[in-house]
């Protein structure tokens, strides 16, 4: 049996899920958040909690996924997700134009313009070297987060780039250490 797929989820007051075919709406105080649900898996309310069910071994790949799945979404639409990055380089800086929009400097000869998806909101610090992107659905945020370091990835020879808050970069040496 799934560890993960046997831990039930708490249902906070306010929050809602509802399933129909194959997927699991959970709508809450910030939002809703719409999943799949595979084949061979249940959710049923118990005692004030979520439990996962699945109709037999086969399905065990799922149980835990969908288990993750609902409650990445329950926790979003009360909590929400955030990921953090920080811009490291000289004259490397970010900038929000309107509210849909973040433009980056970061060292090319253009400025790069970020359009954001719906559901995601950015904030950026008065320094304007620290990025928080934000929402609802856990997996666009960090799609989002991702997208955004991959305009600039660290550099390993002088760790300038953008760069998740806490990451922890292994330096390389560049040429006259090789002796």
């Amino acid at each position: 049996m799934s560890r993960i797929g046997k831990k039930p989820i708490p249902l906070p007051q306010g929050v809602k899920f509802e399933v129909k075919g194959n997927t699991v709406t959970v709508q809450g105080p910030k939002g809703k958040v719409e999943n799949h649900l595979p084949g061979g898996v249940k959710l049923e309310t118990v005692d004030g909690h979520i439990q996962v069910t699945r109709e037999s071994d086969q399905y065990a790949a799922v149980h835990g996924l969908v288990r993750a799945l609902v409650g990445n979404a329950v926790e979003g639409v009360t909590k929400g997700w955030s990921k953090d990055l920080e811009i490291v380089g000289i004259g490397y800086r970010a900038e929000l134009k309107g509210t849909g929009t973040v433009v980056f400097t970061l060292g090319y000869s253009h400025p790069i313009e970020y359009p954001l998806p719906a559901g995601i909101t950015v904030v950026i610090d008065a320094k304007q070297t620290k990025v928080t992107v934000s929402g609802i659905d856990r997996q666009r945020v960090g799609q989002v987060a991702a997208e955004m370091r991959s305009l600039r990835p660290p550099d390993p020879y002088k760790q300038k780039g953008l760069r998740y808050t806490g990451e922890r970069l292994k330096k390389k040496v560049g040429k006259t250490g090789a002796k």
